[in-house]
């Protein structure tokens, strides 16, 4: 699928190539020429060539070109009963964060979206706030995220890698802070993912930062087994992610607590409040243990 996409882009930008190209031969051309006398009858012959091959006939014959690529690919796209049902993975799109269900298996994560390879997986697409349109080119199109109403997309990736999704309708102020890490692995290392996901095992932090979390962070966001809070992204995870922030900050060590105490700065209006009166030493402890959180 991944292949296809980029082949239908590529045709798309050779035809347009082509078309500027002829479309500005043509204009100098007819800059150059110098200008003659020609009666009526010869006028509105070269008037109806004119209008018949380049009116007519060139529109239809670019239709039937991108069309000979499109409707096979976008027909790839749609959620058409198969021999065997696709997996089905929920995305949820929110101010600006990204939250991935993948309800067979009660898995939940965030900004983050890991998929088999060689199998088509459904996405149902939602939006808890205002319109989102979910894209991660290199693998098909885009679709609207809007609430109180579920969408479906299905894609496929053919081989391991690593992509980048990016929200494509404008939705705020952080509309560009607002990345899709999306991640294809072989069917075993899919399933392993999955396993190690579905059976977390956190030690909840303990002693006075733990309960910090619990009163200060654990009311929004979930850590399984830890907290269950579900108005904030998923934590259970959250170590082994590539980014913080949706795309705003590389997941290096020490990130984390930089993004504790700078995430208005980093990305400002985001839903989370300053931790300014939390004991800084608490807050090192919190974020200490979060990078801990990987499957």
């Amino acid at each position: 699928m991944a292949r296809e996409v980029a082949l239908l882009w590529w045709a798309m930008c050779a035809f347009a190539t082509l078309v500027l190209v002829v479309v500005t031969a043509l204009w100098l051309h007819a800059m150059r020429r110098q200008p003659r006398e020609v009666d009526a009858a010869r006028a509105r012959q070269l008037t109806l060539r004119w209008l018949v091959g380049g009116g007519l006939l060139l529109p239809t014959l670019s239709i039937i070109v991108l069309l000979a690529f499109g409707i096979p690919i976008g027909h790839r796209m749609l959620p058409l009963p198969l021999d065997e049902p696709p997996l089905r993975i929920e995305v949820v799109g929110h101010q600006w964060w990204w939250e991935v269900r993948y309800p067979e298996s009660g898995v939940v994560t965030a900004n983050q979206l890991h998929l088999p390879t060689g199998r088509p997986v459904d996405l149902d697409v939602s939006s808890a706030d205002v319109i989102h349109s979910f894209w991660v080119p290199r693998l098909g199109g885009k679709i609207d995220m809007i609430p109180g109403r579920d969408n479906r997309i299905r894609l496929q990736a053919d081989q391991p890698g690593v992509f980048r999704g990016q929200c494509s309708e404008f939705c705020g102020t952080q509309h560009s802070h607002m990345i899709l890490d999306v991640q294809a692995h072989s069917e075993d290392d899919f399933q392993a993912w999955l396993q190690a996901r579905s059976e977390p095992r956190i030690s909840p932090l303990p002693g006075p930062a733990g309960e910090a979390f619990q009163a200060r962070c654990g009311q929004c966001h979930r850590v399984a087994g830890v907290s269950d809070g579900e108005r904030a992204p998923d934590l259970s995870d959250i170590g082994s992610r590539k980014s913080l922030g949706a795309g705003v900050l590389s997941n290096e060590p020490g990130a984390l607590l930089r993004w504790l105490h700078e995430h208005q700065r980093l990305k400002p209006g985001n839903a989370m409040p300053l931790h300014d009166d939390l004991d800084p030493d608490h807050l090192s402890a919190i974020a200490d243990w979060l990078e801990t959180l990987a499957p």
